[in-house]
């Protein structure tokens, strides 16, 4: 009876099930959540290669309550905007500097080492809150990135004013605070333990589509990368009818010399080809920047020109979707005979550098150098994050112009707000606006002090020197020269396609800088520790000694010096010995009575 019910329940359990996945495939669909991958490659003017990687998921959720059922987007990722009210959230984390001089403008821009902000909005939101929210959701990443995140706390953030400007909805009202907090840690190491994490937030994970290609043996052998996150949400209101818009992007530039010629190609870059797309991506486009000096193969499925404040890009598209083929997919990039020689970079419209100033171990000057290549000239906010233990003094801030490096022009600022540090408490914060006049260049500069450090705040390579991190510079550029940015309104690389517009939102960071402090003698307390280790070892052996063993006294006599003398102490010691010997025999004597036989025997044989 038992054998003739199971076919019955085998059967039925097969149409619960697919059933099931009917049922799921409709939720799936009714969720609103759409993935796509990216990769734009262009071959820059100094024979670098720069490729970008976009992995986009969109999910329209609704209501705050539907962020606990998760599919594409990850859990992780949704419960941040749960627990912590956060609207909007970067996170960067980068190897090396980007030469805007020679590469121009990256679609992300991001400084050396780690980098973070975040937009905070709730109805009964304090600041208090915020910086307890701030600190949790620092630690919360740390977890999720592998990374130092957790470092970030009240003595290296800092409370934006001018410098960044909000990209998530416009739906929240004016009477709900919104609060913004940055961080950098410009010590911190990008390396395997940040990608791999990285690439498991994506819905293929590592295995499939565009991602497989991000192997770090070839990524990290690259002269930059960098690779983050960004979590914004767009509402039509407060918390209704929303989007979350989950974004990772991968930056690197590598050196096409590395490779042996001027060719390269897809497998060359990343030591293998594509092998196909995300089975949950609704497009899967490579986007390569068409050039002169270059023949492709195969061909791109087609191209769009776009013009953009001025430039014109010719783009080459291919669509893997489309390609059915099972082997690995591989672009190739041919150079052309007739090409020779390198074509020399057009100079973006704004670049900075930053450095120091000042000899001995006294004081010095932080130099900020920003250069307009423009006809015009260009409005900037400038902002600095100075550690606390970079004590900076504002009356001897100078911002000077000059346009040949002999006529010096002093500029008045238009904004100051800056916010003194506090020793172990927070750092020093400084926003400045002024005006860059045209084909010209100007130094913002202000002196600090070298101070001593309590000898438990020095990093583990003390001599190595402290890290200063970038400084920002928030701009409007009025031309899209060398500019690849995505508008804010759009999520996509396409959406940066004839995506003219009066003026440019622009972020460009300088390089970070190494302080060396004065630094103690680290080897004194090494001798110490030696010295009294030595001591105690030393010590030991004898007390333990003398506690642990019985002591037994010995007499010992004293021995003569000469051969004559040893001989007579030895022959009175004998004598002694035989005396002690004798008198011991005459206090107990013993007699031995022979038998009677013996004692016959003895007369007879006397007589």
């Amino acid at each position: 009876m038992r054998l003739r019910i199971l076919p019955w329940l085998v059967l039925f359990a097969l149409l619960n099930v697919i059933i099931g996945q009917e049922h799921h495939s409709e939720d799936t669909k009714n969720t609103n959540e759409e993935f796509h991958e990216e990769l734009y490659v262009r071959p820059l003017a100094t024979g670098y290669i720069n490729s970008y990687f976009q992995f986009t998921t969109r999910w329209h959720y609704g209501d705050k309550n539907n962020l606990h059922n998760t599919n594409l987007i990850p859990r992780s990722i949704a419960e941040t905007l749960i627990r912590f009210d956060v609207k909007e959230l970067h996170i960067r984390l980068t190897q090396g500097v980007w030469r805007y001089e020679s590469w121009g403008y990256p679609i992300v821009d991001a400084a050396p080492g780690a980098e973070a902000w975040a937009w905070f909005s709730a109805p009964n939101l304090t600041a208090a809150g915020v910086d307890e929210q701030w600190t949790r959701l620092a630690s919360t990443f740390s977890g999720i990135l592998c990374a130092s995140l957790n470092f970030i706390d009240k003595t290296n953030t800092v409370e934006p004013k001018y410098s960044f400007r909000p990209q998530f909805a416009a739906g929240i009202s004016r009477d709900i605070p919104k609060y913004v907090r940055y961080a950098s840690l410009p010590r911190e190491i990008v390396c395997t333990e940040n990608l791999t994490p990285w690439k498991k937030l994506l819905p293929c994970n590592s295995k499939h589509g565009f991602a497989s290609l991000l192997n770090s043996g070839y990524v990290h052998n690259t002269n930059y990368h960098s690779l983050g996150i960004k979590v914004r949400t767009i509402c039509e209101k407060f918390a209704e009818n929303c989007i979350l818009e989950f974004t990772e992007t991968f930056d690197f530039v590598y050196d096409a010399k590395i490779l042996g010629n001027n060719d390269f190609s897809i497998r060359r870059l990343f030591g293998q080809g594509l092998n196909g797309h995300c089975a949950l991506a609704k497009t899967s486009k490579i986007y390569v920047n068409l050039d002169d000096r270059y023949s492709l193969a195969p061909q791109p499925d087609f191209s769009v020109w776009s013009l953009r404040g001025g430039a014109r890009t010719n783009y080459g598209v291919y669509d893997i979707k489309r390609i059915a083929d099972n082997n690995l997919f591989n672009i190739a990039w041919v150079r052309n005979t007739n090409q020779s020689g390198i074509a020399m970079p057009h100079l973006p419209p704004l670049y900075a550098h930053r450095y120091i100033l000042g000899r001995g171990q006294e004081n010095g000057k932080i130099v900020t150098e920003i250069s307009n290549d423009h006809y015009g000239p260009i409005s900037i906010v400038l902002q600095e994050n100075i550690p606390w233990y970079v004590p900076s003094y504002m009356h001897t801030l100078k911002v000077i112009s000059s346009s040949d490096k002999q006529n010096f022009v002093e500029i008045q600022p238009k904004i100051v707000h800056f916010i003194p540090g506090v020793q172990r408490t927070r750092p020093y914060h400084l926003e400045i606006a002024f005006e860059i006049p045209a084909q010209s260049t100007v130094k913002v500069s202000f002196e600090f002090d070298y101070i001593f450090l309590k000898w438990l705040e020095y990093p583990p390579d003390a001599n190595h020197g402290h890290y200063l991190g970038s400084a920002v510079i928030t701009t409007q550029l009025p031309v899209g020269r060398n500019y690849t940015a995505i508008p804010l309104e759009g999520y996509l690389f396409a959406d940066s396609f004839n995506a003219s517009r009066l003026s440019y939102y622009l972020e460009v960071r300088t390089e970070t800088i190494i302080l060396s402090l004065p630094t103690p003698d680290f080897s004194m307390p090494y001798n110490v520790i030696c010295l009294a280790c030595t001591v105690v070892a030393l010590a030991f052996g004898p007390i333990h000694s003398v506690a642990t063993k019985r002591i037994v006294v010995e007499r010992k006599d004293a021995s003569s010096g000469t051969l004559a003398q040893r001989l007579i102490n030895k022959v009175f010691r004998r004598k002694n010995q035989i005396d002690e010997t004798h008198e011991e025999q005459e206090e107990d004597p013993i007699i031995d009575t022979p038998p009677t036989a013996d004692v016959d025997a003895l007369h007879e044989k006397n007589e």
